[in-house]
């Protein structure tokens, strides 16, 4: 049963972790102008991570808004 559920976390974990690479590889896909527009959209508020991706792919990319 332990067993079970162990394979069972690692699994949740792994399509975790693949899902968020998906989405850093989708924000660092984005056109500088979409890239923007992204940042935007989370620049009011509280801090997300997000907004956190697009701001480091922004500093990557040498933008600002």
């Amino acid at each position: 049963m332990l067993k079970t559920r162990m394979k069972r976390q690692a699994a949740k974990i792994g399509r975790a972790v693949d899902r968020l690479a998906a989405i850093e590889a989708s924000v660092a896909a984005l056109a500088d102008e979409d890239l923007l527009d992204l940042a935007d959209i989370f620049a009011a508020g509280e801090p997300t991570p997000l907004r956190e991706m697009a701001a480091a792919e922004m500093l990557h990319r040498n933008l600002s808004l």
